[in-house]
């Protein structure tokens, strides 16, 4: 069954606009809000050193290997009501987890946290697709959602802080319940009741292998960190994931109704864009987790100091993303501006390799500044072109591609990091006996730098490649010409 999607009115699209970032906002700060409160609810809870990481990897597994699921569901019983679904469940989830007084409790709701969260997520990302059409407003509206994307993690370190300090750990779950609450009152006046379903059969073999592939691929790196790259569970996993996720592009050749229909992932654009967005993850993760180590252990923030101090990041990436998108994007395009982004990241983590025991937050500031350009000019362009041309039945998968790129960028960069700092920091202190508080001082900040300096790579890596993969302003309008017959009823284009 289909119906027809009717455009709301140009000002109600902007409140369409602010209800989904915020539930955006709500998913992706969950992904670090947490991480500040972990050592106040392992005292009060009472798990041990090794468990913790739990709390911060059953959100990522459920998240990051649901997604492809969570976009089919919006494409087939309708993006408005897989919205506000995953809404209450978020809800909730976040409610029980706040409430838990047991360790497999808290555990338990971080899961379903992610198991909504991955309805939600390309719900939203869909709905901004088919209610943004003209140029010149999709490029603001995904400039704004762009950004939040960039700064989520940021915005979840500072409100984790803050909650933690003032208030204590459980209001940093507590706190997504009031968030969902004004997202679904907002989303069930707003979101059009008119909304396009497909009812089309169900890919279970899909399902199985695109869900259970991706968990082993996410749980594979988030292991490799506790259990050392060696361990079989983590090379067991990451084999098993590239068996199941082959498997899972030979199921989507032959299918009748594909889970990922390939045509998706394979236009050169969109492709670009998913990379793009891999490597920001990857790259953004990175930097939250060594610069809240540095900030904490060698300069003695406390959490609400060290969440405040990322604000310069977040500044610069509003800025910069509604630059990029209302300017610079459609003058220039994302083959150039993309690439620029990922090389000031690149910069901004070789800044990031001088900060030593003695350096002020004002070297500090210099980097973040960069990263917030960087994530400001990287973000918003490749959200919007990974989605550009879809047709609505399909806006749902494409939105959970871009959701799992992030996901899976997020979950590699921080266990291959994490995995490199520590490697660093062992050889550091072997070569300097005794181990004296100095000495393990010393070696902490060497293993940040070791880590800095791998993303800066990483970084320069993703500049190459994109800036390869995305099409030429003559390339792009070429295709258009081409495909102008077909496309008439689709979306309009990204300015070049």
């Amino acid at each position: 069954m289909s119906t027809v999607t009717t455009a709301p009115e140009s000002r109600q699209r902007w409140l369409v606009l602010a209800t989904v970032a915020l539930a955006q906002l709500m998913v992706v700060l969950d992904a670090t809000i947490v991480n500040i409160a972990l050592p106040s609810a392992q005292a009060d809870l009472g798990f041990s050193d090794n468990d913790r990481q739990w709390v911060v990897t059953a959100y990522a597994l459920a998240f990051g290997s649901l997604l492809l699921l969570g976009g089919r569901l919006a494409d087939m019983f309708g993006r408005r009501r897989m919205f506000l679904v995953g809404l209450i469940g978020f809800a909730l989830a976040s409610a029980l987890g706040g409430a838990a007084q047991s360790f497999e409790l808290l555990i338990a709701a971080r899961a379903l946290q992610g198991v909504f969260g991955a309805l939600l997520a390309p719900a939203a990302l869909s709905v901004l697709t088919t209610t943004f059409t003209a140029p010149n407003e999709r490029a603001r509206a995904f400039g704004v959602f762009g950004a939040i994307a960039g700064m989520g993690g940021a915005i979840g370190l500072l409100l984790g802080g803050y909650l933690t300090e003032n208030f204590n750990w459980r209001w940093n779950l507590y706190v997504n319940v009031l968030i969902a609450i004004v997202a679904f009152v907002a989303g069930s006046v707003l979101l059009s009741r008119t909304d396009e379903t497909h009812r089309s059969r169900f890919d279970v073999p899909g399902v199985v292998l695109a869900s259970t592939g991706l968990f082993a691929l996410v749980f594979g790196f988030s292991q490799a960190e506790p259990q050392g790259w060696d361990a079989p569970v983590v090379w067991g996993s990451l084999a098993a994931s590239v068996v199941l996720l082959v498997a899972f592009v030979r199921r989507q050749r032959t299918a009748e109704h594909p889970l990922l229909p390939l045509e998706i992932v394979l236009d050169r654009d969109r492709g670009a864009g998913f990379l793009a967005i891999l490597v920001a993850g990857s790259g953004m993760f990175g930097v939250f987790l060594f610069l809240t180590y540095y900030l904490q252990l060698t300069l003695g923030y406390t959490p609400m100091q060290t969440g405040t101090a990322f604000l310069p990041m977040v500044v610069f990436i509003i800025i910069t993303a509604q630059v990029q998108s209302n300017i610079l994007v459609p003058r220039f395009g994302p083959k150039l501006l993309v690439p620029i982004g990922m090389t000031v990241g690149a910069l901004a983590m070789v800044w990031f390799t001088s900060l030593d025991a003695g350096s002020s937050y004002g070297h500090v500031v210099v980097g973040l500044v960069a990263m917030g350009i960087a994530m400001g000019s990287i973000m918003p362009a490749s959200f919007q072109i990974a989605t550009l041309g879809i047709s609505p039945r399909q806006a749902g998968a494409a939105s959970a591609m871009v959701s799992t790129s992030q996901q899976v960028g997020g979950a590699i960069g921080t266990a291959v990091l994490n995995t490199l700092a520590a490697t660093a920091a062992t050889a550091y202190v072997a070569d300097r006996v005794p181990a004296t508080p100095q000495v393990m001082a010393d070696a902490a900040i060497h293993s940040f730098s070791v880590a800095y300096s791998w993303s800066a790579g990483i970084f320069l890596l993703g500049a190459v490649l994109t800036a390869a993969l995305f099409r030429t302003r003559a390339d792009r309008a070429a295709r258009l010409a081409d495909a102008a017959p077909a496309a008439a009823h689709a979306e309009p284009v990204l300015a070049h």
